[in-house]
C-alpha cells in the first residue's frame, strides 16, 4: 500500500502539488473556459500561489483571493459556480465577455460577495430569484444580456444593494413596485428592456436614497407620478423614450440635487411648472420631441444651465433674457419650435456657447455679435427663420467653428473676409439669402471644407482661383446668383467633388482642361449660362456621372461620342449650337428634350435636322419597310399556327388531371384553378429554385399573377444558399399559407390562392413586375435603384417586418429576411415574400422558442442564432440590417473578396481602416450623402453583435421616417429635382461622418 501511495506522489507533477487549493479552483476555472486570446496563459500552476496571476487580487492580511477582474478577455463558457469556494472572495467581473448558458442557483453561496459584474456577456435565461440571498451583495450588474421573463419578486428583498443594472435585456412584464423595498438602492437603471407597457410604480418613490433613475425606453405609459419628488437626493431622471403623458408634475420642483434631467421623445404636454428655479443644481434638461407649449420660463433660464434642449415641442414667445446669463451653458437647441422675437444680445458673453441649434422657429433681428466671445463655437444653425442685417463680424475670427447653417433668413450685406476661410468648417451653408459681394480669396484657409453651399444669393464677381485648393471639398452648389468669369482652372483639382452646381449665373469661356480628374462627380449642372467652346470629350471618362446639364449655353460643335459611355438618369444640352450627327445611342425617346433648339444638330429624334436629304432616301426607306412588313406577317401567322396546335396538345394532356385539383382562396378571385393550370408551360418560366418553379400568368381578364410550384423532397444543405437540413417542401408550403392566407398589409405579398393534388402544390400571388431586390441590386440594372428607390425600399421592408413583429397576434418571425425575398412592384414598392421558414412566437410571452436546426441564408444569419438556436425578432431585425447594408454599399452578402468576412464584418473594418466613403455604393448621388450615412448606421445598429442591442422593428420603422420625411416632403425642390442638402431639421444625430 506505501508503494502504491509513493508511485502516485512521483506521478504527479511537482507543479501541482505547490499551488495552493484556492489556485487549483482557478485553473478549474481556466480549463472550463475557452480562451481564444490566452488571457489567461499567465495563470501558471508552478506558482504557490494565484495572487500575482492577472486579473487575482487578494487579501493583504490572509493571502485570500479577494477579488477576479476578468473584464474585455473574449472569454466564452458556462459562468463557473466553483467560484463560490472561494472563502473571501467579494468581487466578480466578467464585463465585455462572451459568458453563455445561465447563472446558477448556486450562486447564493457566495456569502461574502459584494460586487458581481456580468454585463456585455450572452447569458440567458430567467432572472435567478436567489440573487436576493446574497446577503452582502451592493453592487449587481447584469447589462447588455439575453435574460428574459419577469424581474422575481425575490428582488425586493436585497439587504444592502446600492446599484441594480439590467439595462438591454429582454426582461418583459411591468416595472414591478416590489423595488421600492430596497430602500439602500442608489442608483436603478432598467432601460432599453421591451416591458409589456406599464406605468412608473408610485413606490419607487420612497427610494429615498436614490441617486440615479434611468427608465428610458421601457414601454412606460401613463403620468409621471407625484411621489418622484420626494427623491431629495436624485442627481440624474431620465424617463426618456416612453410614451409618458400628462404634464411635467410640480412635484419635480423639489429635487434641490438633480443635476440632469432627461424626459424627451414622450407625450408630455402643458407648461413647465412653477418652481423651476428651486432646481439650483441642474445642469442639463432635455425635454425635446413632447407637446409641451406656452413660454420658455424665466425662472428656468437663470438657472445655471449647461444645457438645454426643448426642440420639437409647441414654446411660442421671445426667448428670455436670462438664458444669456447661464455661466456654463454649452449646448442651447430649441429647433422646431414657435419662438419669436430676437435672440438675447448676451448669448455667449458669459458661457463658453458651444452647440446652437434654433432652426425651424420665426425669430427676427440680427445674430448677437457674443455668439463665439468664449472661442468655444462649433455648430451654428439657424436655418428657416427670419434673420436680418449682416453676420456679424465676430464670427469670422471663430476659428471653433464646424458647422454653419445660416440659409433660408434674409440676411444681406458681404459676409465677413474671415468667415469663409475658417479653417475648421466642413458645412458652410449660407443658401437663400440676400448675401452679396464676391466669394473672398481667403477661402483658401478652409482646408476643412467639404460643402460650400451658397446658392440663391446675390453673390456676383469671378469664382477665386483659391477655390481649387479646398482638396477635402465634395460640393459646390452656388446656383442662382451673379457669379461672372470662367471657372478658374484650379476648380480641376478637386478630386473629391462629386456635386458642382453653377446653374443660373453669368459664368463664360470654356471648360477648363483636366476635368477627367472629377472621378467622383455625380452632378454636373452649369445650364443658363454663357459657357462657350466645345463641350470636353473628357466628360465622357467620368465614370459615375449620372446628371449633366449643360442647356442654355453658347457650346458649339459636336457632341463628344464618349458621353454614350455614361450611365446618365438627365442629360440636358438643349439651346446651344451644337452641330453634326446625333450619337446614335442618344436617338431613343427618353432623350428627346435632351438636343432642343440646337439648329445644326441632326438625328433620328424628332425637331432635329432641317429635313435635308429627306427626299433623297425615301424610295430606299419605303422598300425597306415594306420587305420588313411582308416578313413580320409571315412570321406571325406561322407563330399563330403553333400555338394553336401546341394549346390543344397541352389542353388534351391535362384535360384528365383538372378535376383533381382542389382550390383554397384566401381573397374574391375572378379566376379558376384551370385557367392556371392552363398557363403552366415552360414559356411562361421566370424563375427556378431548390422549392420549385415560378411562372407569370397573364390571365383573361389582363391581370397578371406569379405562380409557385412546388413538389415534395429534401432541401439539400445550403442549397441556393439556405442552411437548413431536412426542410420538407410540405412544411414550406404549409408554412406560406398559414402565414400569408391570414395577413393583409401592403408590404407583404398577396397570397390569392392555393392549388393542391397529390404530387404537386401551386400557390399564387400577386405578381411584381421588377423582380427581387438582391436580383436587381445585384445585376447591371442596378443603376434603376436611385438613392431615392432605396430608401423606398427600406422603410416599405421594414413596416411589413414591423407588422409582422407587433401587429400580428401571435408575432411572427419570418427567419428568412434577405434581398432576394423582398419583391418589388411596378413603382419599386417592396414587399416581404416567401414564408416557408416562418415561425409563431409562443403566444405566452415566455420567451423565444428554440429550433433544431438552423434555418436562414449564408450571410444572414444573425451571430447568436449559431450557438443558441433561439427564434426571435431579434433574428430578423439583424438580417434586415444586412438588407440594409446591401442597400448602402450595393455588395452581395458574402462575396470572395470579403475574404472570411460577411458584409457586416467587412463593413465594420472597412469603416475603421478606410472610413465611411469606401464603404458607399460608388453608383449612389453623392448629395444624398447625409441620407446615406443615416441608414448606414441604422444598418450597423441593426447587425450589432448583441441582441439587446438592436433595435425593436417597429423603432426600425421610426428611425428610417426620420430620414425619410427629410429626404422627402422637407426637401427643397429646384429645377423640378430634389436637392437633398437642405433640411428642415438641422440636427443630425448619430452621424457616422
Amino acid at each position: 500500500m506505501l508503494f502504491l501511495f509513493l508511485l502516485f506522489l512521483l506521478s504527479v507533477p511537482p507543479a501541482t502539488l505547490s499551488l495552493n487549493q484556492e489556485g487549483l479552483y482557478l485553473q478549474s476555472l481556466k480549463h472550463s473556459l475557452d480562451d481564444p486570446d490566452a488571457a489567461l496563459s499567465a495563470w501558471n500552476e508552478s506558482d504557490d500561489t494565484p495572487c500575482k496571476w492577472p486579473g487575482v487580487t487578494c487579501d493583504a492580511g490572509s493571502n485570500s483571493v479577494s477579488s477576479l477582474d476578468l473584464s474585455n478577455t473574449n472569454l466564452a463558457g458556462p459562468f463557473p459556480s466553483l467560484l463560490c469556494r472561494l472563502p473571501n472572495l467579494t468581487s466578480i467581473s466578467f464585463f465585455n465577455n462572451s459568458m453563455n448558458s445561465t447563472i446558477p442557483s448556486d450562486l447564493s453561496t457566495c456569502s461574502n460577495l459584494q460586487h458581481l459584474d456580468l454585463s456585455q456577456n450572452l447569458l440567458t435565461g430567467a432572472l435567478p430569484r436567489t440573487l436576493a440571498d446574497l446577503p452582502n451583495l451592493v453592487y449587481l450588474d447584469l447589462t447588455g444580456n439575453n435574460f428574459s421573463g419577469h424581474i422575481p419578486d425575490t428582488f425586493g428583498r436585497f439587504q444592502k444593494l446600492e446599484v441594480l443594472s439590467l439595462v438591454y435585456n429582454l426582461l418583459d412584464g411591468t416595472i414591478p413596485a416590489f423595488l421600492g423595498n430596497i430602500s439602500t438602492l442608489k442608483m436603478l437603471n432598467l432601460s432599453y428592456n421591451p416591458f409589456f407597457p406599464g406605468g412608473i410604480p408610485p413606490e419607487l418613490g420612497n427610494l429615498t436614497n436614490l441617486e440615479v433613475l434611468w427608465l428610458t425606453d421601457c414601454n412606460l405609459v401613463g403620468e409621471i407620478p407625484d411621489s418622484l419628488g420626494r427623491l431629495k437626493k436624485l442627481k440624474d431622471l431620465d424617463l426618456a423614450v416612453n410614451e409618458l403623458h400628462g404634464s411635467i408634475p410640480r412635484s419635480l420642483t423639489g429635487l434641490t440635487s438633480v443635476f440632469q434631467i432627461e424626459l424627451y421623445n414622450n407625450s408630455l404636454s402643458g407648461s413647465f411648472p412653477p418652481g423651476m428655479s428651486n432646481l439650483t443644481a441642474l445642469r442639463l434638461i432635455d425635454a425635446s420631441m413632447n407637446d409641451l407649449s406656452g413660454p420658455i420660463p424665466d425662472e428656468l433660464c437663470r438657472l445655471p444651465l449647461e444645457s438645454l434642449n426643448l426642440y420639437e415641442n409647441r414654446f411660442e414667445g421671445s426667448l428670455p433674457e436670462s438664458i444669456a446669463d447661464s455661466p456654463g451653458l454649452y449646448e442651447l437647441r430649441l429647433f422646431r419650435n414657435q419662438l419669436t422675437g430676437e435672440l438675447p444680445r448676451n448669448l455667449g458673453r458669459h458661457s463658453p456657447l458651444k452647440w446652437l441649434d434654433i432652426s425651424n422657429n420665426q425669430f427676427s433681428g440680427e445674430l448677437p455679435a457674443s455668439l463665439c466671445e468664449k472661442g468655444a463655437l462649433e455648430e451654428l444653425l439657424v436655418i428657416y427663420n427670419q434673420f436680418s442685417g449682416p453676420l456679424p463680424e465676430s464670427l469670422g475670427e471663430c476659428q471653433s467653428l464646424t458647422r454653419v447653417r445660416v440659409g433660408y433668413n434674409r440676411f444681406s450685406g458681404e459676409v465677413p473676409a474671415g468667415f469663409w476661410g475658417l479653417p475648421h468648417v466642413y458645412l458652410l451653408e449660407l443658401i437663400e439669402n440676400s448675401f452679396s459681394g464676391q466669394i473672398a480669396k481667403t477661402i483658401a484657409g478652409a482646408s476643412n471644407l467639404s460643402l460650400l453651399i451658397v446658392s440663391r444669393n446675390n453673390f456676383s464677381g469671378p469664382i477665386p482661383e483659391e477655390i481649387g485648393w479646398l482638396e477635402n471639398l465634395v460640393g459646390f452648389l452656388g446656383n442662382d446668383n451673379n457669379l461672372s468669369g470662367s471657372l478658374p482652372e484650379s476648380i480641376v483639382n478637386l478630386e473629391l467633388l462629386g456635386n458642382l452646381d453653377l446653374h443660373n449665373n453669368q459664368l463664360s469661356g470654356e471648360l477648363p482642361s483636366g476635368i477627367k480628374s472629377w472621378k467622383k462627380l455625380n452632378e454636373l449642372n452649369l445650364a443658363n449660362n454663357e459657357f462657350s467652346g466645345k463641350i470636353p470629350e473628357m466628360i465622357g471618362s467620368l465614370s459615375v456621372l449620372n446628371y449633366l446639364d449643360l442647356s442654355k449655353n453658347r457650346f458649339s460643335g459636336k457632341i463628344p461620342t464618349g458621353l454614350q459611355n455614361l450611365k446618365l438618369n438627365q442629360l440636358n444640352l438643349s439651346y446651344n449650337q451644337l452641330s453634326g450627327e446625333l450619337p446614335p445611342m442618344f436617338a431613343k425617346q427618353m432623350y428627346e428634350n435632351s438636343f432642343l433648339g440646337n439648329p445644326g444638330l441632326c438625328g433620328d429624334l424628332e425637331g432635329l435636322c432641317d429635313g435635308k436629304g429627306e427626299a433623297k432616301n425615301k424610295g430606299y426607306i419605303w422598300l425597306l419597310r415594306t420587305i420588313f412588313v411582308l416578313a413580320a406577317l409571315v412570321f406571325i401567322v406561322g407563330m399563330v399556327w403553333f400555338y394553336m396546335k401546341y394549346r390543344s396538345f397541352k389542353q388534351a394532356k391535362r384535360a384528365i388531371d383538372k378535376s383533381k385539383w382542389t382550390l383554397m382562396s384566401f381573397h374574391k378571385l375572378g379566376f379558376s384553378e384551370h385557367e392556371i393550370l392552363d398557363c403552366l408551360d415552360e414559356d411562361n418560366l421566370i424563375g427556378s429554385g431548390s422549392s420549385g418553379k415560378v411562372y407569370k400568368v397573364v390571365l383573361t381578364n389582363g391581370e397578371v399573377v406569379a405562380v409557385k410550384r412546388l413538389w415534395g423532397g429534401v432541401k439539400k444543405e445550403c442549397e441556393s444558399g439556405e442552411v437548413e437540413k431536412g426542410h420538407v417542401r410540405d412544411n414550406v408550403f404549409d408554412a406560406e399559407v398559414d402565414t400569408l392566407g391570414k395577413i393583409r398589409h401592403k408590404n407583404i405579398v398577396k397570397l390569392w390562392c392555393c392549388c393542391t393534388t397529390r404530387d404537386c402544390k401551386l400557390l399564387v400571388y400577386e405578381y411584381m413586375p421588377n423582380g427581387s431586390l438582391g436580383d436587381l441590386l445585384h445585376s447591371s440594372k442596378s443603376g434603376l435603384l436611385d438613392w431615392p428607390t432605396r430608401y423606398k425600399i427600406a422603410l416599405d421592408a421594414a413596416e411589413g417586418l414591423s407588422y409582422l413583429h407587433h401587429d400580428c397576434v401571435p408575432a411572427i418571425v419570418h427567419r428568412d429576411v434577405k434581398s432576394n425575398n423582398i419583391l418589388l412592384d411596378g413603382e419599386f414598392g417592396a414587399r416581404v415574400s416567401d414564408f416557408g421558414l416562418a415561425k409563431v412566437i409562443d403566444s405566452t410571452g415566455k420567451g423565444p422558442k428554440s429550433m433544431s436546426v438552423i434555418a436562414g441564408s449564408c450571410g444572414y444569419i444573425a451571430p447568436e442564432y449559431a450557438y443558441t438556436l433561439r427564434v426571435n425578432e431579434k433574428s430578423d431585425i439583424y438580417s434586415f440590417g444586412v438588407v440594409i447594408l446591401e442597400l448602402v454599399t450595393g455588395r452581395l452578402p458574402v462575396d470572395p473578396e470579403f475574404g472570411e468576412k460577411d458584409l457586416v464584418k467587412w463593413v465594420c473594418t472597412t469603416l475603421d481602416q478606410k472610413g465611411v466613403d469606401h464603404v458607399i455604393d460608388a453608383k449612389l448621388d453623392s448629395c444624398y450623402k447625409e441620407e446615406i450615412y443615416k441608414l448606414l448606421n441604422i444598418g450597423l445598429l441593426c447587425t450589432s453583435p448583441l441582441p439587446i442591442n438592436r433595435p425593436a422593428m417597429r423603432r426600425v420603422v421610426k428611425l428610417l421616417q426620420e430620414v425619410g420625411p427629410e429626404t422627402q416632403s422637407k426637401t427643397i425642390k429646384k429645377d423640378g429635382k430634389l436637392s437633398p442638402y437642405y433640411y428642415e431639421d438641422a440636427s443630425d444625430h448619430g452621424s457616422v461622418a
